[in-house]
């Protein structure tokens, strides 16, 4: 019979796929193109939840999502402190904890994913075409509607793992007891991943209402970016850029 794999194997398979795609777009000279589609996708999910942004109860958390999931950063120093101590994670953490930890390596695995062929058809295109269409033309052109579907599917999760687990206090005190340690081990970028998740979801309260909002608008859009005529498409992805406001 075969075994699922642990928890700290699909950690670091997911965060070997992010790094070897890191490494073929910059010996393909894709780096630019793969930022450009990130930085789109970044102004899009400003105006998409710029009401969450102004929020006081769900701006923590709109946040945490937009700049540690989705943000247009350099995660490779904490995608190599989780990979580092993936192992201690499951034998030291409660369960949840570690499905926690592989839900963000997936989510950013599978982002990394699209993102990297988004940019393979991103860059041949005209750079005089506005925005919004280079962005549909390369969405349609890599498709894969069902990974688009699983993104979605994953951060839903992680989203009602970090609510269930807030409300373990003893958890949180330990986290925070971590912080010296975890700076001295030179874990800080996992540390502030993981306090950051905990302070956004336990001061949202209930997430439901905010995670269903999430589901019904990427949902919309992932219709949107598939089923909508090429221009009306376009049109709507530009009047929400132009939505965006600017990053803080």
């Amino acid at each position: 019979m075969t075994q699922n794999p642990s928890a700290a194997n699909r950690i670091r398979t997911h965060l070997a796929r992010v790094s070897d795609l890191r490494q073929q777009a910059r010996t393909a000279g894709l780096d630019r193109a793969v930022n450009e589609v990130k930085r789109l996708q970044a102004r899009r999910f400003r105006a998409t939840y710029a009401d969450f942004l102004e929020h006081p109860v769900h701006a923590p958390a709109t946040r945490f999502f937009l700049e540690e999931l989705y943000g247009v950063h350099d995660f490779a120093r904490r995608d190599a402190q989780f990979a580092r101590i993936a192992g201690a994670l499951e034998r030291l953490f409660p369960e949840a904890v570690a499905q926690l930890a592989v839900d963000l390596a997936e989510t950013h695995a599978l982002t990394e994913v699209l993102d990297h062929h988004m940019a393979t058809h991103w860059l041949p295109q005209d750079a005089t075409l506005s925005p919004a269409l280079r962005y549909t033309r390369a969405w349609r052109l890599t498709g894969d509607r069902d990974a688009r579907a699983r993104q979605l599917t994953v951060v839903q999760h992680m989203g009602r793992e970090l609510q269930r687990l807030t409300r373990m206090k003893p958890l949180r005190l330990a986290l925070r007891m971590m912080r010296n340690p975890a700076r001295a081990a030179g874990l800080d970028a996992l540390q502030h991943f993981l306090e950051s998740g905990f302070d956004a979801f336990a001061s949202l309260g209930d997430a439901r209402n905010f995670l269903d909002t999430i589901s019904a608008r990427e949902s919309r859009w992932i219709s949107t970016l598939f089923d909508e005529g090429e221009a009306a498409c376009s049109a709507a992805l530009s009047a929400e850029l132009a939505r965006a406001p600017e990053a803080r």
